[in-house]
């Protein structure tokens, strides 16, 4: 059976290639592109990628930066590759092919399955879905008129038989449900009810949530309810007119206010994508973002409107945060590290999701008996009609 899912996703990315070498090792090279690489296939591929300076996403063009932009599409197995920019933010990509197959897998999908996708981008997440599915199997939804006409065309030269839809992906696509299953391209908070409905009961839906990791929910018997474990981790791009600014914007809007010393081990913290996670449940509307340095760990901490944090450690002595705005995050993330360990700290897949037509939160261990975080009341877009 686990040839028949997870072996399966590695196939479809690699072209049905049984050697599968390509997909762990980019550095097998043939013409100057990786050997057998997944994002072949015969979709044509953007013109223009961008890339992060460390201030801003800067463009990286085909015809003028061939190597750089080679090197940007034909990444690593682990590695995403934006596509578009709007506003200075990402709004379309390539998700790195290690969670298009984790997501494939979660997904458990048979032929015959009816299909729905949300997020189109260039259409190949849609050709695999069809792969497996079916041809006539497949319905995709995209946000973007000009994406939709680019992800047609490169679906039609790669076999067909996907039909897809521009409109709001929050709303799906009643008129041709319902499904099997759905899939979501982007980040949800809340997931719209409407998947919800146009899913068979039993169906199953995959979405990344939070832009942190990704979640598989059955819909029950009766259609009420749908409910489901957290799967993997990953770092998606939300809906859009969800996108919220960077760290640098809400910092640069509210200059520093204080400076404290941090009252947990940033070191273990960013070792530890459990804690990370969990923090993320706990404390859904703060953002967390670590990196190792030379001599220590910085985080950058921010809650997508008026206050954020600077973590610093230096390999010496106690961390030290500066904050600014009217909330003390980092004081926030020791409070809600202490709630995590006095829930026995559960490690990422001990967490899910239930979602109800009117509410929806994250639960650990048991979705009837663990304990409970985020309860969250859906915007009137999001409830049931």
């Amino acid at each position: 059976m686990w040839e028949g899912s997870f072996v399966r996703s590695l196939r479809l990315l690699a072209g049905f290639d049984p050697l599968l070498v390509a997909l762990h090792c980019p550095g097998a090279v043939a013409g100057g592109l990786p050997v057998g690489s997944p994002r072949r296939g015969g979709l044509s591929p953007p013109p223009r990628l961008w890339t992060w300076n460390g201030h801003d996403y800067e463009v990286v063009d085909r015809d003028v930066e061939p190597a750089g932009w080679a090197q940007l599409l034909y990444a690593g197995p682990y590695e995403s590759t934006v596509t578009q920019i709007a506003g200075g933010l990402p709004t379309s990509g390539l998700s790195c092919e290690s969670v298009v197959a984790d997501m494939l897998d979660s997904l458990v999908l048979e032929p015959g399955h009816t299909t729905l996708e949300l997020g189109t981008a260039t259409g190949r997440n849609a050709r695999l879905l069809a792969a497996q599915a079916g041809p006539g199997r497949v319905v995709s939804v995209e946000y973007d008129s000009q994406l939709a006409a680019a992800a047609t065309a490169n679906l039609e030269v790669t076999g067909g038989g996907v039909k897809v839809r521009v409109g709001d992906g929050n709303v799906g696509a009643p008129e041709d449900g319902p499904y099997d299953r759905v899939i979501s391209t982007y980040a949800v908070e809340t997931v719209p009810w409407a998947w919800v409905e146009q899913t068979r009961p039993g169906g199953r839906i995959v979405m990344p949530w939070g832009r942190l990791g990704h979640v598989a929910l059955t819909v029950a018997a009766d259609g009420q309810s749908a409910h489901g474990w957290v799967q993997g981790l990953a770092t998606f791009m939300p809906s859009r007119g969800a996108e919220g600014p960077l760290w640098e914007q809400v910092r640069d809007g509210h200059p520093t206010a204080v400076e404290t010393v941090f009252g947990l081990d940033l070191a273990a913290l960013h070792a530890d994508h459990h804690a990370v996670f969990a923090l993320r449940v706990i404390r859904p509307d703060i953002q967390v973002r670590t990196a190792a340095r030379e001599h220590g760990v910085t985080a950058w901490v921010h809650d997508g409107r008026s206050s954020w944090a600077l973590v610093e450690y230096d390999g010496r002595g106690p961390a030290v945060a500066q904050q600014g705005g009217p909330r003390c995050l980092a004081d926030e993330l020791t409070s809600g590290w202490r709630e995590w360990q006095q829930a026995g700290a559960p490690e990422l897949w001990d967490f899910g999701m239930t979602r109800t037509p009117h509410t929806q939160y994250m639960w650990a261990h048991d979705p009837e008996t663990g304990p409970r975080w985020g309860r969250r009341e859906p915007k009137a877009g999001d409830l049931a009609a």
